[in-house]
């Protein structure tokens, strides 16, 4: 699976260390910065906006952005047609984020989260299958409401 992975400059080190989780367990994972050995303050809009536009237009399958709370960056990503960003704080939100959500952008707290815990969310996240069913056709309106934002915003 390819991944895409950003932070600000909170979220730096669980990023390195992440990154090479992933990597281990076998996924391609694009690093969008910033840089760990120069790291200065970002504003995480900045790098929200890189990860959540790769996985609305198809360039990653899923993504992972780190900042204080994780609050920030599922604001951001969920700006973006097709993106569904939440942040996940425990085994159950990252379990049923995949399974009712379909989650395809994980937002994480460099500051609250221990890398232990968030290792552990990340495999739960990772392993968890969408459901379907009555939560596909919840997801269906979600996508059918920001088509007809869309539509609404372009004929202004």
């Amino acid at each position: 699976m390819k991944i895409m992975i950003g932070s600000d400059h909170h979220g730096v080190q669980v990023r390195v260390d992440l990154s090479g989780l992933l990597r281990r367990l076998g996924h391609d994972v694009i690093d969008v910065g910033p840089d760990p050995e120069n790291v200065q303050p970002v504003d995480y809009p900045d790098i929200a906006e890189k990860v959540a536009g790769a996985v609305s237009r198809g360039e990653a399958d899923r993504g992972i952005l780190i900042c204080g709370t994780g609050i920030g960056m599922s604001i951001v990503a969920n700006k973006f047609p097709g993106v569904r960003a939440a942040p996940v704080i425990d085994e159950l939100t990252a379990e049923m984020s995949r399974r009712h959500n379909d989650l395809n952008v994980l937002c994480l707290s460099g500051d609250l989260l221990t890398e232990l815990m968030i290792d552990r969310l990340v495999e739960i996240w990772l392993k968890s299958e969408f459901a379907g069913g009555r939560h596909k056709r919840r997801n269906d309106k979600i996508a059918e409401i920001e088509r007809k934002q869309i539509e609404q915003n372009l004929g202004k």
